[in-house]
């Protein structure tokens, strides 16, 4: 899991250090940010990472919420009030990234730790950060038109997608329902969550599952094939990420 994380944060890394002064300032795919606003975000949370395993007591979730009505728009002010020029903050997230993944390997698997929706494992919020690190990193590549091909590392994401669909289903108002997810690898192999005779289902691209649950891309124009009757509306709820 940590190898993955790191291993996700050196694409991103690899792709950051391509960049001139003037894509740093391009708009990136999330509304309303250039790609340093993206990259700020990222260091911006991973700071967060070093500070809840410090377990000094501080509940971010308590501490976002008190920025904002909701997470996104907590994150929208704290970007707002540190912008800086890209390379300054290129290395900002370079700083905090690396120490974040120090302290998760160093933490006690078994503790739980705060974090915005619920208090989670290292390696659950090691999962999330590299659900966190693949969806920005298509904030940044997107729009610059630089590849950024699928790995197998969207395997921990497509796990935290079905992980969190009770979530999911709670959020958006609904009773949560066992849904069998079977998703096509980028190599080619399926991947399975889920109980396999449960009444709904989703199959399809594994890469196509995991920006669903990122809201980069519309269920309807996903190529998954939901059946069931709460397959259709499992895609719709989707999230990789906590409200």
């Amino acid at each position: 899991m940590f190898d993955d994380l790191q291993a996700e944060q050196e694409a991103l890394e690899a792709v950051l250090d391509r960049l001139g002064e003037s894509d740093w300032a391009a708009a990136s795919a999330a509304p309303g940010w250039t790609i340093a606003d993206v990259v700020l975000h990222l260091a911006q949370t991973e700071e967060a990472v070093v500070h809840t395993l410090r377990n000094d007591g501080t509940r971010h979730a308590d501490y976002w919420r008190g920025l904002a009505d909701t997470v996104d728009e907590a994150m929208a002010v704290l970007v707002r009030t540190e912008r800086a020029a890209g390379p300054l903050v290129r290395e900002r997230w370079s700083a905090a990234r690396r120490a974040a993944l120090a302290a998760l390997r160093r933490a006690d698997p078994e503790r739980r730790v705060p974090w915005v929706a619920a208090p989670l494992r290292p390696r659950t919020l090691a999962t999330t950060r590299i659900a966190e690190h693949w969806a920005h990193a298509l904030d940044v590549t997107g729009p610059l038109g630089i590849p950024y091909p699928d790995t197998d590392r969207l395997r921990h994401v497509a796990w935290l997608g079905h992980a969190a669909l009770p979530y999911a289903f709670a959020l958006a108002g609904h009773r949560p329902q066992d849904i069998y997810c079977e998703l096509t690898s980028p190599d080619g192999s399926l991947w399975r969550f889920g109980p396999p005779f449960a009444a709904s289902s989703v199959i399809g691209p594994a890469g196509a599952f995991c920006r669903v649950g990122a809201r980069r891309l519309a269920p309807e124009e996903s190529g998954l094939v939901a059946t069931g009757p709460s397959g259709a509306l499992a895609l719709h709820v989707l999230r990789n990420y906590a409200a």
